[in-house]
């Protein structure tokens, strides 16, 4: 069975996800790669918001990148905008996982759209 966090307790672990991936100059990114081998990196909000309700919201409106490299996207991280990692381990597919994308197989100079990133506390 999962933990499950009070409302105050699960903002507060998001909060510092929040100052995290704002460290330095924002916006942080989404990297989508394949191994460890980066694939795209598309912006976060700039900054992102205070959590509310257990929810981080990271894109709140669509953001674009271009792929530096091809390749299936297999992994994903979320990083500050010094490319430090905040979280990684993040599942990538077309349904199902943490990030889901129409086509998981990119080819460089393809521009790949996130509409919406969320990370939820139980």
């Amino acid at each position: 069975m999962p933990v499950n966090y009070t409302t105050t307790v699960a903002n507060a672990r998001l909060e510092a996800v929040r100052l995290a991936l704002n460290a330095g100059t924002p916006p942080g990114f989404l990297t989508l790669m394949n191994g460890t081998t980066t694939l795209v990196n598309v912006p976060l909000d700039n900054p992102v918001g205070a959590p509310v309700g257990k929810v981080l919201t990271v894109v709140t409106t669509p953001k674009v990148g271009t792929a530096v490299a091809a390749g299936a996207a297999n992994a994903a991280k979320l990083t500050n905008a010094a490319g430090t990692t905040v979280a990684d381990g993040l599942t990538v597919g077309t349904s199902g996982s943490d990030v889901n994308l129409n086509d998981v197989n990119l080819i460089i100079g393809s521009q790949v759209t996130i509409n919406s990133g969320t990370i939820t506390t139980p």
